[in-house]
């Protein structure tokens, strides 16, 4: 279910958006992001990462999996699972300890792993819209 809509025309209101959302984010809960390559995925999790309180540099973890980051309000785990392969290298990394843990977990490419999901999870749908112009964003934000 669409719980929200934004439009942002730049990537400092995309970055505000990740950032409002990384204020109210709360221990346990799932974000998952689904986009394009190039579409902003990681400027959103950058807010998201400052709104909840971490001030060191973030960048999408593809060859590592998972980021860790533990200097905020709450840990926050970013998973980036654009190269997993088979699920069996999500259980390797030990994913259900952070999923279902104490901390954030925000996924990037999370819709190639939808068996993983846990029950109730917020996905961030990020789409371009090149006519509206090239730094133009579409953001859906539904609730599962």
């Amino acid at each position: 279910m669409v719980s929200a809509i934004k439009e942002t025309e730049n990537e400092r209101e995309t970055c505000e958006l990740g950032f409002h959302m990384g204020k109210r984010a709360k221990a346990g809960h799932v974000y998952t992001l689904v986009g394009d390559l190039g579409v902003g995925k990681t400027v959103f999790t950058k807010g998201f990462a400052a709104g909840l309180g971490i001030g060191e540099p973030v960048c999408s973890p593809t060859f590592t999996i998972v980021q860790i980051y533990e200097e905020g309000r709450l840990p926050f785990y970013h998973f980036d699972v654009y190269r997993i392969g088979d699920i069996a290298e999500m259980d390797e990394i030990g994913y259900e300890d952070y999923i279902y843990g104490e901390g954030v977990s925000l996924i990037e490419w999370a819709d190639r792993i939808p068996e993983l999901l846990p029950e109730h999870y917020t996905e961030i749908k990020i789409e371009k819209n090149l006519e509206k112009g090239f730094d133009y964003r579409r953001i859906m934000v539904c609730e599962y």
